[in-house]
């Protein structure tokens, strides 16, 4: 992990400061980037998704999803995870802290949108990242290149009718129109020019593509952190008023996380797959693509809205978050490693030609 990325949290810090400094000093320059739009697409957002994105997919190789048989417990239990647990179990914890607990203490016009945001947030499995929390874990460079890819494939397809689904079962108004023309221009269309940039640059051989990565990977983050002082510009007023918001929209974030990736780790365990795939497992199920979380939560309700807020707190704990889980999975390895043997044993053991061994 790069200084920069390491100190992502730091960053994000900074752009709440200046967003909300900037929103108070300038608020017309704000109102007319808001105005800048097209199909109900904001440009200079677009612009700055895409430079956030396609760089983040590049490092993506569909190539690898032919590897998918050789780790095919730990793909199965990060699908599982990814598709199956994490957007319902956000769903479940939005509703129960925002919708209730915290209910009181939230501006009541923005609960939904909240809302909205944390499952949009949930709805997808991260993409770029998890390349760096697989290597700090020490994870298997092959099963994490293979289930990204994966989940990248699945994702253009499952994307939208979950959140469809999902806003749904929320009582919230699903602007179908919108999400598609999100996920075609957030999700599709970047695979797209990211596969044929990877490609050319393939032509040079791995070095030169990991040589481009290295040099466009801060125009990613630098994006992505101007997107955030835009969002925190027309956040500012709301936040300067009930501050405890982010805190308070932490909570269902950091429950889902770790939840996950417990469940992830464990499910692993008692499959019995090796550590260095059930580490980066855990963290892909725990762990989100930020990026386009916040391009579909801007182009579904837009820059003011809460559902943008929400997802950039995501982005916020992010790091230390996901620290925290790698820290975890490295401390108990020994822990994991006894009881994966375990199963290994009682597997073979249970098969129907485990008694013959040796016979005639």
């Amino acid at each position: 992990m790069s200084r920069f990325e390491r100190y992502l949290t730091v960053w994000v810090a900074l752009c709440i400061v200046v967003g909300v400094a900037l929103g108070h000093l300038v608020p017309r320059a704000f109102q007319t980037i808001g105005a800048a739009e097209v199909a109900k697409v904001n440009l200079p957002v677009a612009v700055l998704i895409w430079l956030m994105i396609i760089p983040m997919l590049m490092k993506v190789d569909f190539a690898a999803m032919r590897q998918v048989g050789s780790h095919w417990r730990g793909i199965s239990v990060t699908l599982f995870i990814n598709w199956a647990v994490k957007p319902f179990s956000m769903a479940a914890l939005a509703a129960l802290f925002i919708g209730g607990i915290f209910r009181a203490y939230l501006p009541a016009a923005e609960i939904n949108s909240y809302i909205a945001g944390l499952i949009i947030l949930a709805a997808a499995p991260c993409t770029a990242m998890v390349f760096v929390w697989s290597n700090l874990c020490r994870g298997e460079p092959n099963f994490t290149l293979s289930q990204v890819a994966v989940n990248d494939a699945i994702m253009v397809v499952a994307f939208a009718p979950i959140v469809g689904l999902l806003l749904g079962l929320s009582a919230i108004t699903v602007p179908w129109q919108t999400l598609l023309i999100s996920v075609g221009l957030y999700i599709v269309v970047p695979v797209i020019l990211a596969q044929l940039f990877r490609s050319v640059l393939m032509r040079g051989g791995e070095a030169r593509l990991n040589q481009a990565l290295g040099r466009i990977g801060p125009v990613s983050l630098t994006a992505l952190l101007a997107t955030l002082v835009l969002l925190f510009g027309f956040q500012g007023e709301q936040i300067v008023r009930q501050p405890l918001i982010i805190a308070i929209l932490a909570v269902p974030i950091l429950i889902q996380v770790y939840l996950n990736s417990g469940l992830a780790y464990l499910l692993n365990r008692l499959s019995g797959e090796a550590h260095c795939v059930a580490g980066p497992s855990a963290l892909i199920g725990a762990s989100n693509f930020f990026e386009l979380a916040v391009a579909a939560a801007i182009s579904l309700f837009g820059f003011s809205s809460g559902a943008a807020l929400a997802t950039v707190v995501g982005v916020l704990i992010e790091v230390p978050v996901m620290l925290s889980v790698v820290a975890i999975v490295n401390a108990s390895k020994g822990w994991y490693e006894r009881g994966a043997a375990v199963q290994r044993v009682a597997a073979r053991a249970q098969r129907p030609d485990a008694g013959r061994s040796g016979a005639g």
